[in-house]
């Protein structure tokens, strides 16, 4: 039986080896030419929201932190909110294509392209609840699914809902001021305590972190002692 990429839709030409014959292998996803369109991040990075550094000016960061992060953390609204991202790719022009026919175009099974590097990473945090940033009933009903939560599904974990939203507007389509001084997009919605417990958020993309920074925000309110974030893209 033959396997397609699930991005590019080519057959994907098996490799066979000593190894192959005596050890049962999972079906690849993607070919070796999407997978190497991806861009991992590597390197040295901003300490809070991940940033690689090999992309960025010597004037946008200031020592360990880029130049967005400083801002955050120099307001006192936002200071100390969201403790730390991590992400997994560059938000190449590549990566962007993946992710919004992911998303915007309802093709969950894509989710299942990041599901062994979603694993290793989630593995690598420490946290006591895995929390999808939510869609508004619109967003929701227009995609057919969470991508938050397809990506943590597929690779194995259990998402627990905390949060709902409460505006629609598109964050994107915001100015940087706009974003920082929006009023709050998220409510607590459950009756857990999160009193000293760790959260890690996941989304598609960090762009600004003002989606994050907000629902961070609203955890640390209701008594969350840490709130990191993990995203596919930065």
């Amino acid at each position: 039986m033959k396997d397609y990429c699930l991005i590019c839709l080519q057959e994907i030409k098996a490799n066979f080896s000593w190894t192959t014959l005596f050890k049962e292998e999972k079906a690849a996803k993607i070919c070796g030419d999407c997978s190497d369109n991806f861009s991992p991040i590597t390197g040295e990075i901003c300490e809070i929201c991940g940033r690689p550094f090999a992309f960025l000016e010597a004037e946008y960061k200031l020592e360990k932190r880029c130049n967005d992060c400083v801002r955050w953390e120099e307001d006192a609204q936002w200071c100390g909110t969201l403790d730390q991202n991590r992400s997994l790719y560059r938000y190449t022009d590549f990566t962007k294509e993946v992710i919004a026919k992911f998303k915007f175009r309802g093709d969950y099974v894509l989710a299942e392209i990041f599901a062994e590097d979603v694993l290793l990473a989630l593995q690598a945090f420490h946290y006591d609840y895995l929390v999808p940033i939510p869609l508004s009933e619109e967003r929701l009903y227009e995609r057919g699914f969470n991508q938050a939560e397809a990506l943590i599904v597929t690779a194995g974990f259990e998402p627990t809902p905390l949060l709902s939203r409460i505006h629609s507007e598109k964050q994107s389509k915001k100015s940087r001021f706009e974003r920082i001084h929006h009023p709050q997009v998220f409510e607590f919605t459950t009756d857990l305590q999160l009193n000293s417990k760790t959260i890690l958020l996941v989304d598609d993309i960090y762009t600004t972190g003002s989606t994050l920074r907000q629902a961070a925000k609203i955890l640390k309110q209701n008594g969350a002692a840490k709130v990191y974030s993990f995203t596919l893209a930065r």
